[in-house]
């Protein structure tokens, strides 16, 4: 059965084919910006994603961190839908786009060491990471 996700207005609807990756905790600086907070992610391979509505998908390459990546955004809405990163067989996804339940569990948290002083990270038994995997 396909795993189906979407902005928060519907413009941008997605299916993914495959299964995804467990989510990661990411807690760069620019992340934070992008998110408003820490994000959650999961990744699929690429070809298993299908995307509906993509006139209004819109793409902002990411000022640091890995050379040429994108982030993906609903132009109309403005929610954070996809990292995407051109050397790597996945893209990333918002794992609070998903719909419905995803059964997707925490495997780990990176960039610990741009962590935001206002918040704790639980130690919730994952590996934490204070820079990339």
């Amino acid at each position: 059965m396909a795993t189906t996700g979407r902005c928060l207005c519907g413009a941008v609807r997605y299916t993914i084919g495959g299964a995804p990756r467990d989510v990661v905790i990411c807690h760069c600086a620019e992340c934070r910006r992008w998110h408003g907070h820490l994000c959650a992610m999961t990744a699929i391979a690429r070809e298993d994603l299908v995307i509906d509505g993509a006139p209004q998908l819109r793409w902002y390459t990411s000022p640091t961190g890995e050379a040429g990546a994108r982030r993906g955004f609903c132009g109309r809405c403005g929610s954070s839908l996809f990292w995407d990163a051109p050397d790597r067989p996945t893209i990333s996804i918002s794992a609070g786009t998903l719909d419905g339940g995803s059964g997707l569990s925490t495997m780990g948290h990176i960039y610990l060491s741009q962590a935001g002083d206002y918040y704790e990270v639980p130690p919730d038994g994952t590996p934490h990471h204070p820079r990339g995997r």
